[in-house]
């Protein structure tokens, strides 16, 4: 296998949740479709979905859209049974899809932790155990959970000033469970074939108020936000070959923003 090859993803079968979405979502998608990848995006928003793969089809990669709703145990299992039955075989599997919801602490409701609790906690859970189970048949599979820098660290407040912006408290609670869930599989399963890693992204640039993206950008040592095509590397790397002894990290993509 040469160094490249490493890389490649060819022949092999990869589920994105919400990958067709605007922000790490179609990078991702994008990113396992260029190394080869046979790509299914897997969202709710089943128009966005087949336009997208569409996409992907017009530029020569193998992409299917299928439907999921990570807050419906049932639905996920559909989605697998789907994927192992049209392809044979999951290979990668990356939870990227969010149960959003917004507000201050002030203004959320217990009814919005208990949405996100349904798609982000009991989702995350399902998605995993049921992909899971074909990937321990084939003894081999690489599952990446889409985590956060304020999984590791809290959100700072004073990057708000000036703006509308609220940093929902939910949103740290998710990512940081999400990041040691990691472990729990990588330390479970490993021995199985399966590697479980984390990506802890830093602040995708989305067009915030100007305020926002100045302060953003003045504090993280690179100097910019992330954009897609920052992610697509870190993804390919923890679902090939090329990380085959990678097992259990949560790899921070953020410009160096936890770094200082």
């Amino acid at each position: 296998m040469t160094e490249m090859n490493r890389f490649s993803l060819t022949g092999k079968v990869a589920v994105v949740t919400a990958g067709s979405g605007p922000l790490f979502g179609s990078s991702i998608s994008e990113g396992l479709a260029e190394s080869g990848a046979t790509l299914i995006t897997a969202s709710r928003s089943m128009e966005r979905n087949h336009e997208f793969a569409e996409h992907l089809r017009r530029r020569g990669y193998d992409a299917h859209a299928m439907t999921v709703d990570i807050t419906d145990p049932r639905s996920i299992l559909q989605l697998r049974d789907d994927v192992v039955q049209r392809f044979g075989r999951i290979d990668v599997l990356v939870n990227n899809a969010l149960a959003r919801v917004g507000g201050s602490l002030e203004v959320q409701t217990i009814e919005d932790w208990e949405y996100s609790a349904q798609g982000d906690m009991i989702g995350l859970f399902a998605l995993s155990r049921a992909f899971l189970a074909p990937m321990l048949e084939q003894k081999s599979g690489s599952i990446i959970h889409i985590a956060s820098i304020y999984g590791v660290v809290a959100g700072d407040p004073t990057l708000y000033e000036g703006t509308n912006m609220q940093h929902p408290p939910h949103y740290d609670f998710v990512k940081a469970g999400m990041i040691n869930f990691t472990r729990y599989l990588a330390a479970t399963y490993g021995r199985r074939g399966i590697r479980a890693n984390a990506i802890s992204p830093g602040g995708f640039f989305d067009h915030q108020p100007a305020p926002f993206v100045q302060e953003y950008n003045r504090r993280v040592p690179i100097g910019r936000m992330l954009e897609g095509e920052d992610i697509k590397g870190p993804v390919v790397f923890l679902a090939s070959e090329a990380s085959r002894y990678v097992n259990g990290i949560n790899l921070m993509v953020d410009g160096g923003w936890t770094a200082i």
